[in-house]
């Protein structure tokens, strides 16, 4: 088994990035994380070397900016570090002393070059910590070097405005090698612990510096703040040493339990071990990388200290669904599960997932998603609950664990009933014709669920094609459960029938003759929509497909012509006059294109399910369907992939940059196109 590692030759590479470099992500399976440029340039309100996750209501809080870094060379002149630099949004930019940086085993790691000496600095954080470990070391160029570290915080919710922690009163206080620096009493204490030998800290009163946030600006948010430095450390650097700097808001006793060199060790052999574990298929490059970027949306849910959790034996799971700014949604949760935790051999969290989830159904509904800071969920969704049925589907076939699903079992039974009758949203059976209908004034129900204001993009409301592909796949499951353990409560409907008649109606409806496609929704506010969009591949992907087969070819004809790219599925073909070759610009823009043609690479899964199914034994050409995403692991956050990209060439990646559905189904993908 390669370990992996991806190298970006920086002194080669940096004119191929006009403005932006690369971003770098590591999480701590806690929620929290530490990201920025390769750079080290600031450009987001979510950048910095350790953003700490806390429960409800804490929630994601920026504590540790960056450092900035200076040598000073034997003629007294300092000499910045290309990393670690606050700017102002005039200031020229001079990477000139980066020349590589490297994800190593996930981990990033910066070069620099300062007139032929060589220097390193790494980050680790630990995993089920609020810690962060950054590391230095002097590989050439000199027998020893004087390092100043200036440490650059501000106190804040991850998502918050920048100019949020601009006002707060920062104290320190030292005892011996260890600093604490507090703001707030409602907020956590920043521990650092710098080890290293005759290491010295220089106050400065407290430096405050503006920084310019670049991204923030393009995206019409508030784009400037300040950062506050308490002064900074001077510490002599030795020629194959090693100085390490922790910062972290756990107790002394939990930062002080592992020296430093061991704790990056026992981190790396996890590392290690989540590739050893995952199905063989995936231990090669690119999959390899994509199993540790998996290992970033798979946490502890922040609320489990304050909510009941019944019938769980398994530790409580959930998933982020993308970095930055997302918390866990059910939809992305489910979607994700097989592809995060199945095929990586996760299976005691994918089944903490389930019973977490399933400890919060609500009326027939699993949540929508769980809002940063707050403990209960949002139920505002048609589809997710449906998606949670096809992932415990996914868990027992790939763990046949038959406990689990019989506890879950009444559950679901319960879910049809409620949507039988009809639940929240608008969300139920037409008994006329047997299809699901869903929608409620200003919401959006399904995963299209772009809202500004008032305005829902595209609200759907009435039968969604996805939505009926998801109901039908649903029955024709528990169908197949309810037989398994010959559940014979009489309560229970008569799921084959339901099917049927769902079936029956389904490709008399939505089979738009004019194009040889399918319908997006019928029964709409507008009557039937024509719209081409990728929603219809569900009718084939699904493991019990609702669509006659005869129409198949058909279908996956249109879609390869008009919505298939490089990265993904179009959100709408380009002939519609509400199509979006671009996203981009402040949020209103930014969502009135968001499924307006917009590419979105999740989509590649089960458009590959699809294509194999009309095409079975082509897997070698199947898997040609995933090359563009090899080029794009060096592109928005290196080593893992994004959310959306924009819809025509060169198909310029936005949104997160690491969405938690695109790396899941891209390791399915590549499973199931393995030969």
């Amino acid at each position: 088994m390669n370990e992996p590692m991806r190298i970006i030759d920086w002194r080669t590479r940096a004119d191929a990035y006009e403005r932006r470099a690369p971003e770098w992500l590591v999480a701590n399976g806690l929620g929290g994380y530490a990201c920025g440029t390769i750079t080290g340039l600031v450009t987001r309100r979510f950048d910095g070397l350790l953003i700490a996750a806390h429960p409800v209501p804490l929630g994601r809080l920026v504590m540790l900016t960056l450092f900035a870094e200076h040598v000073r060379l034997d003629d007294g002149r300092l000499v910045g570090l290309g990393a670690g630099q606050v700017t102002t949004e005039d200031e020229e930019v001079d990477h000139g002393t980066l020349c590589q940086f490297r994800l190593d085993l996930g981990l990033p790691v910066w070069r620099y070059d300062l007139n032929g000496i060589i220097l390193e600095r790494s980050l680790t954080l630990l995993h089920g910590q609020n810690t962060a470990i950054c590391d230095w070391r002097l590989i050439e160029g000199a027998e020893m070097i004087d390092l100043e570290l200036r440490p650059f915080l501000s106190f804040r919710g991850h998502d918050t405005r920048v100019t949020d922690g601009v006002a707060r009163t920062y104290h320190l206080t030292a005892v011996g090698d260890r600093y604490e620096i507090s703001a707030d009493s409602a907020l956590p204490t920043l521990h650092l612990l710098l080890r290293s030998e005759g290491a010295t800290l220089t106050l400065d009163h407290g430096a405050r510096q503006e920084v310019y946030y670049a991204t923030e600006a393009d995206r019409g948010y508030d784009c400037r703040g300040s950062v506050w430095s308490p002064g900074h450390f001077s510490v002599q650097l030795r020629r194959d040493h090693t100085i390490s700097l922790t910062a972290s808001t756990e107790p002394w006793s939990t930062i002080t339990a592992l020296r430093s060199g061991e704790a990056v060790t026992d981190e790396r052999a996890r590392r290690q071990a989540l590739i050893a574990q995952a199905d063989a298929s995936l231990r090669e490059e690119p999959a390899s990388e994509l199993i540790l970027a998996a290992d970033t949306f798979v946490i502890a849910p922040p609320r489990a200290e304050a909510m009941a959790l019944d019938d769980i034996d398994a530790p409580p799971r959930t998933v982020i669904a993308g970095y930055h700014w997302f918390t866990d949604w059910g939809r992305d949760t489910m979607i994700s599960l097989e592809g995060l935790t199945l095929l990586t051999g996760r299976h005691t969290e994918a089944r903490g997932i389930l019973q977490t989830f399933a400890n919060h159904i609500r009326d027939g509904l699993i949540p929508n998603l769980f809002p940063e800071r707050e403990g209960t969920g949002l139920y505002n969704t048609a589809d997710a609950t449906l998606w949670f049925f096809h992932a415990l589907d996914r868990y027992v076939e790939l763990t046949g664990d038959r406990d689990t699903l019989a506890e879950l079992l009444p559950r679901l039974i319960d879910i049809v009933h409620h949507h039988q009758r009809g639940t929240h949203f608008g969300i139920g059976v037409d008994h006329h014709d047997g299809l699901l209908r869903q929608g409620a004034d200003g919401y959006q129900l399904t995963w299209m669920d772009a809202k500004v204001g008032d305005w829902v993009v595209t609200p759907r409301r009435g039968k969604a094609v996805e939505i009926n592909a998801l109901w039908y796949n649903a029955l024709r499951t528990l169908a197949v459960w309810v037989e398994e353990f010959q559940y014979r409560n009489t309560d229970i409907p008569n799921l084959t029938e339901m099917a049927d008649f769902a079936r029956s109606s389904f490709n008399q409806r939505f089979w738009y003759a004019d194009g040889g496609y399918l319908f997006d929704v019928i029964d709409g506010e507008n009557g039937d929509d024509s719209s081409c969009r990728p929603n219809q591949v569900f009718a084939i992907a699904l493991r019990f497909p609702i669509l006659d087969e005869n129409r198949w070819e058909a279908v996956m004809t249109v879609v390869e012509q008009r919505l298939l790219t490089p990265v993904g599925l179009r959100s709408l073909s380009a002939d519609h006059p509400d199509y979006k070759p671009k996203y981009h610009g402040d949020l209103r823009s930014r969502d009135a294109a968001y499924h307006q043609g917009t590419v979105w690479a999740w989509l590649i899964g089960p458009f590959i399910d699809a294509w194999m199914k009309v095409h079975p034994g082509r897997r070698d050409e199947a898997r040609r369907f995933l090359d563009g995403f090899k080029s794009h692991l060096d592109e928005a956050c290196v080593g893992s992939i994004s959310e959306v990209f924009d819809a025509e060439p060169p198909f310029t990646p936005r949104g997160c940059i690491a969405q938690a559905w695109s790396v899941a189904e891209f390791l399915r993908a590549w499973r199931n196109t393995a030969t």
